[in-house]
């Protein structure tokens, strides 16, 4: 297929990519520059609402990961405004101008977020949960909305739902290890919230199976299937790199130095299913948490 893919340089987007085209797939890259001329990109520019139409002709199926990190630094009110345009408005556009293709791709992968339910405790979550409440839920039923009008030109749209992503390359695993390693690790909060988590190898799974699932469509929980509370994935981290886990962090001192952003995204439990993959005959390379770590941080997979 001809696939074109936003966000390719982000952690996910570019494993997404390199997967893509070892299978064989044609990959064009959404950039906000303009492309050389031999180069498989398209450029699109969110902020200004542009993007190359001409260049998206043709595609058999779009793969949208763009979005501004949510966890770079404390949610001001220019940040969080920042988090909402970049997936809303970003989504909206690519949606739009595919529906005014003459030739629109039959599939888009659109990410979306596990924040769409809020802070839940153990209840278990699935694509027919309803939305939580706060500012994450918002951003992620706005983001969803957004791609209605790809819908309603017979697009079939998959909305990933993603669970918080492992790998030692980038995100929370990374942002962990070092005091870990230092034998520094422990529980945040009470450690009773839980944690929905997916290996980036099989995140990039579930891409490849909502591209060729045609009847996989709507909200898709991209999640392992067997979440963990923040005190097991302390437990288990700390076996898998034989170091002690004693210096929990406390709910006040991170709300000190992060403000909001630690009640939505270190402090809330979202104990979430993965209904519609498993449904659909998805099989996880990694669904427990000790086997994923064991093969992400195996000798000369970390940096």
């Amino acid at each position: 297929m001809r696939i074109a893919v936003s966000g390719s340089t982000g952690l996910v987007g570019s494993e997404v990519v390199a997967s893509l085209s070892a299978v064989g797939h044609e990959v064009v890259r959404l950039v906000r520059r303009a492309p050389a001329p031999a180069e498989k990109a398209v450029r699109w520019d969110p902020e200004k609402g542009e993007v190359d139409a001409a260049g998206l002709e043709g595609l058999d199926a779009v793969v949208h990961l763009a979005g501004e990190n949510i966890a770079s630094g404390r949610w001001t009110a220019a940040r969080k405004a920042a988090i909402r345009d970049s997936r809303v408005n970003g989504t909206r556009l690519l949606c739009d101008t595919l529906a005014g293709l003459a030739r629109p791709p039959m599939t888009l992968v659109c990410a979306s977020a596990i924040g769409y339910y809020g802070d839940r405790g153990a209840d278990v979550l699935t694509e027919e949960s309803p939305p939580g409440a706060g500012f994450l839920p918002e951003v992620c039923r706005e983001w969803e909305a957004a791609t209605e009008i790809a819908a309603r030109k017979g697009i079939r749209v998959v909305a990933l739902r993603i669970g918080v992503v492992l790998s030692p390359r980038g995100g929370a695993l990374s942002r962990m290890l070092p005091p870990f390693r230092a034998g520094l690790g422990g529980v945040i909060g009470n450690g009773r919230q839980y944690v929905s988590w997916i290996a980036l190898d099989d995140l990039v799974g579930v891409v490849l199976h909502a591209l060729r699932s045609g009847e996989l469509r709507g909200p898709v929980n991209a999640v392992a299937p067997v979440p963990v509370t923040n005190r097991e994935l302390t437990e288990v981290l700390g076996k898998v790199l034989s170091r002690p886990t004693l210096f929990p962090v406390p709910a006040f001192a991170l709300r000190l130095a992060f403000g909001e952003m630690v009640d939505a995204l270190m402090l809330a439990s979202a104990r979430v299913a993965p209904r519609r993959l498993e449904e659909t005959g998805y099989r996880f390379r990694f669904p427990e948490l000790g086997g994923a770590l064991l093969h992400l941080l195996r000798k000369g997979e970390t940096p």
